[in-house]
This record gives C-alpha cells, structure tokens and sequence, in this order.
C-alpha cells in the first residue's frame, strides 16, 4: 500500500510527536509499504525532499511562522499531488492545514486515519487566539472528513474536548516505543561525563516548553536535598523549542538558582538516551496541561530498568498504571511531586518491572499493524479490495 503520513513538523525535529510518527512511518514501510511523510521545512537547511530510514520525506516551503505553527503557499498543490498519487492518508494533528488535507482524502476517495497527539494551548495573545480558533476549526472539520480517529488511550479521549465529539470514530492504539538496551560502559562513560558519581540522579527528557511544567520539578528540590543532598537533576532534551523562547527566559533565575544540582545534557540519539536513563535513579515528567497527553519518555525509561513520577492528567497517568512502574502525583504541586519521588527512591525496587513486559506492548511493529487493519477496515467499507 502506498501510505501518505501528513503533520507539520517532522524530524529532526525534536517532539513526542514527531517521534511517534518517525517510528510508525518507519514501522510501516519496514512492513513494504511506500510511505511519503509531507511536512514543513521548518528549517532552511534541511533538503526538499530526501529518504530517511525508508521513508520518502517532502517538505514545503515556509512562508512565515505564526506562534508554533507555519504558513506553506504550496501545500495545497503538494497535497492534492501526494494524496492522489497514494492509496491512504495516515493525518496527525494539531496542524493548521488539517481540515484541506483531509477535504482532498475525501474528494479522491481515500480512506484516512486522523491521529489526535495532544490540544494545542498557546500563550496568551491576540494573534495566538486568532490562530488557536483557526486549527481548532481545521481540526473539528478533518475529524468529521476523516474515517477513523486513533488516541493513545481511552482515558485521554473520554477526558478530551475534542476527542469526547467524536468516540464513535475513535480506536485507541497504543504509541509505538523504542530504545536500544542500555550499555553499561555507554552509562559509565555518561556518568563520569556529566560528574554524576555519587549523586542522585533525577532525570526529565523533554523540550523546553511551558507545559512540561520543569519548575516545579526544580522547585521540589529544596525538600528532596533534606533527605538526598547530592542531587542532580539532568535534563535531556533541545534547549530552543519553536515558540517557548519567553518560557525559556522565564526558567532561567531558576536553572541558575540551582545551576549545581542541574545539568542540562542536549538533544541525544537513541543510543545515548538509553544510557541517559539508566543513568537516573529515576525520572520525573511533571507535565502542567493536555499538551501532553501520554509521555512516551515515560516508556523509554521504563525500558531501560527506571521507575517514573509523572503528573495525574489524562492519559498521562497511563503509563505507571499499565506497568506499576511510578507513581502519579497532581500537577503544579512542588510538595506533592517532592514526596512521589522520595517514596520511589526509598523503595526502588517495588516499582522495577522487567524491560520485556514493557516492551511488547508498545512495539512499533505491532502499532504498524493496528494501522495496517484500520486502514483496510475503511477499505472494505469503501468496497475497495
């Protein structure tokens, strides 16, 4: 089947967005499907078109840039050419350009998946506003053009006031997850890096964005130094988010309020990530709001033998559940997320579960497939072979 896959940003670009959809893509053409990912280019420097890890990538050209999201005079031309050429559309929202992307899927008679990541919450201003109203509404009409909707969890689509209108539609697929087993000279070699030796490690993976919420995971260090005072926490992850520049200047008496218990280590590759893992006692994603609506860090950590604290917000709080492996605690609460993770440094052991129990569940292989049987229930109801 040849399968268009459709977001805004995609790799390098640094997001549990962009992840997922890079490990479904390359999952499904592992699988000998032809798949095109049609994207932006974001970034000047990055070619048109090139072949990544088997899949066929298309970037438009970038007009301008409004808040997060980007303006493309030509995606309407790219999109009606790619969703022609191929046999299915895999959409993957938030995007501004959704409801045309979609429109055209419905025109030509392609069946299509919308894949709901997150809400988009932008900071507060006019020009922010206009555009939230205007993806909300693309969004709303590609979910009625589009023949399935698949979320991360059950608990996130009841919870979300988007996916809440359309539950007849939706199909929960679990996100596709992957990190290579840690090697333990890798963990050394990260360790002796960073002066890690001897320390508390508290690890947070993620961009520097308004919701994930890092200053209350710094402002729980105070209590956390009474019991632990070789402390650090390491922060995995690129420093300049598209659109967070001002959240950024905001953390920064913070980060050097504590700059000798917190090291910030950069975007890592799959290899040193799980190094990075191992190397924490254990891992906090202290998100504030339904931008995140999973965590799939929360599963690389788990897999790589450390347990996780992670806020009580829907979907979110899946992870810990499904596996035991952490514990929840309610968001923007510096106390609360302070005692979470003391509990789990004193009893490590009751939270560690075997990395194959984990694993298994969220093989990008096995996503591919719920794709691949999505996609041929909407055929046959098209009466297509």
């Amino acid at each position: 089947m040849k399968i268009l896959v459709a977001l805004t940003y995609y790799r390098p670009h640094v997001s549990g967005l962009t992840i997922y959809v890079e490990r479904l893509s390359r999952a499904l053409a592992r699988r000998g499907h032809a798949v095109t990912v049609l994207t932006s280019h974001y970034e000047p420097s990055l070619p048109l078109e090139e072949l990544m890890g088997g899949v066929r990538i298309v970037r438009a050209p970038v007009l301008a840039r409004v808040s997060k999201g980007v303006i493309m005079p030509t995606l309407g031309f790219l999109a009606t050419k790619y969703v022609w050429q191929n046999d299915a559309l895999s959409l993957h929202l938030p995007q501004l350009d959704a409801s045309g992307i979609a429109t055209r899927a419905r025109l030509f008679n392609k069946p299509s998946i919308l894949t709901y990541h997150s809400d988009l919450l932008l900071p507060p201003s006019f020009v922010n506003r206009v555009a939230s109203a205007v993806v909300n509404a693309s969004n709303h009409a590609a979910a009625r053009l589009c023949g399935l909707i698949s979320a991360y969890t059950e608990d996130f689509a009841k919870h979300s006031p988007y996916l809440s209108k359309y539950l007849h539609k939706v199909r929960v697929i679990a996100p596709p997850v992957e990190i290579p087993e840690p090697d333990e000279e890798d963990v050394s070699a990260f360790v002796e890096r960073y002066g890690l030796k001897g320390e508390t490690v508290i690890g947070v993976a993620g961009r520097f964005a308004a919701e994930k919420g890092i200053e209350y995971l710094l402002g729980a260090l105070p209590r956390i130094m009474q019991k632990h005072p070789k402390v650090t926490v390491v922060h995995a992850g690129p420093r300049e988010a598209i659109g967070e520049s001002a959240y950024l200047r905001k953390l920064e008496p913070l980060l050097e309020k504590y700059r000798n218990h917190y090291v910030h280590v950069g975007t890592l590759n799959p290899k040193q990530m799980a190094a990075f893992f191992r190397a924490c006692h254990i891992t906090a994603l202290p998100s504030i709001n339904s931008t995140e609506t999973f965590g799939l860090v929360q599963i690389e950590s788990m897999m790589c033998g450390t347990p996780v604290v992670a806020s009580d917000l829907p979907g979110v709080r899946q992870p810990t559940t499904m596996t035991g492996m952490g514990r929840t605690v309610p968001i923007c609460n510096s106390d609360a997320l302070a005692e979470a993770i003391l509990d789990v440094l004193d009893n490590r052991n009751r939270y560690v579960r075997p990395r194959e129990a984990i694993a298994d569940i969220f093989l990008p292989d096995a996503v591919a497939q719920k794709y691949e049987a999505l996609f041929e229930e909407l055929m046959r109801k098209r009466g297509k072979p």
